[in-house]
């Protein structure tokens, strides 16, 4: 007679006690682990850019904000150390009440209205002309639209700035010599002035960035559209252009954003144009309060010029976005 199965002296041990059963751990436990780490991976790579982005964007707008809603008073003679009292928002109506920085931000407003376009259109032509496929020289023209870029701004500002001296420019002595007498540094075509210096410099950063964007577009795209008949400026404005939106986007929020910072054109410009005055923009006139100790109106224009960025940076891709939705 054989033992059953059941009856087996293993498993009467087993059943005993004298031999523990090993214990597996949970199936999900390994894998909850695994999972969780993976989670947090992404934080640790951001950690370090978050601390920088706090420390030297966040932190700063918070303290000029704080700033902002105080003054500092003397009292008596003058001759005891000044007190900061809390004056809330008077700084902002005292900033606003100041003829000379309202027309400041409305002058680089003006000026961006009509630059802004003008680069990023000749922008975009030269990178399509460098994209077409029967362009001579290629990478000669591409290196010479980039050229300016590469220039130092207060190297290119001085050369401009001796191009536009009345006295020694020699764009002034050439058109003399046909009955025009331009003067580039009258208080009408400063503006105009500025602004070219500024499409000289930035018109081939921006014919970069949308002509990687270009090149990204798959071939596959351009191939169809040629065979059936769509080439030359037909293929670049129903086919390139369209499908560089994102890149025309982000060049004009840059370029908003670098209009509305400008200092260093007209800080330069004012050696040879005296009637260029010391707030000519928002940044020069809020370096003028620091210039004169008063740190609180400076920061008062700061936060300003910081809300207007905002608004026409926001306002534009919003802007943006529902054209792009209703099409």
């Amino acid at each position: 007679m054989h033992p059953s199965p059941t009856s087996s002296p293993v498993r009467s041990v087993e059943r005993a006690g004298a031999v523990p059963t090993p214990t597996r751990p949970a199936a999900g436990t390994g894998r909850r682990r695994r999972t969780d780490g993976r989670r947090w991976a992404p934080s640790g790579f951001l950690l370090p850019f978050g601390a920088l982005f706090v420390l030297t964007f966040i932190a700063p707008i918070c303290y000029a904000l704080y700033e902002s809603l105080f003054k500092s008073r003397r009292s008596g003679l003058g001759l005891a150390p000044p007190s900061t009292v809390f004056t809330g928002l008077s700084n902002y109506t005292d900033a606003l009440a100041d003829h000379a920085f309202t027309s400041s931000i409305v002058r680089v407003l003006l000026i961006g209205i009509v630059q802004v376009p003008l680069m990023l259109g000749l922008a975009l032509v030269l990178a399509l002309l460098l994209d077409a496929r029967r362009t001579p020289a290629k990478r000669f023209f591409r290196l010479s639209f980039f050229l300016p870029y590469a220039v130092p701004g207060v190297i290119g500002g001085l050369m401009w700035s001796f191009l536009y001296q009345p006295d020694v420019s020699p764009i002034a002595a050439a058109l003399g010599h046909v009955g025009l007498h331009v003067d580039f540094t009258s208080d009408g075509l400063l503006p105009w002035s500025v602004g070219n210096m500024l499409t000289w410099g930035w018109t081939g950063y921006n014919m970069i960035v949308i002509h990687s964007a270009l090149k990204a577009i798959p071939g596959e795209f351009t191939e169809a559209a040629e065979l059936d008949g769509c080439t030359g400026w037909r293929l670049a404005w129903h086919i390139k252009i369209p499908m560089v939106r994102p890149a025309l986007v982000m060049t004009t929020v840059f370029s908003i954003i670098g209009m509305a910072q400008l200092y260093n054109e007209p800080v330069i410009m004012k050696a040879v144009a005296p009637n260029l005055s010391s707030s000519w923009t928002p940044i020069m006139a809020a370096q003028n309060e620091v210039a004169a100790n008063n740190y609180h109106a400076a920061a008062t224009r700061s936060v300003i010029l910081a809300l207007v960025i905002f608004v026409l940076s926001f306002g534009f891709m919003r802007f943006v976005n529902k054209r792009g939705g209703s099409q």
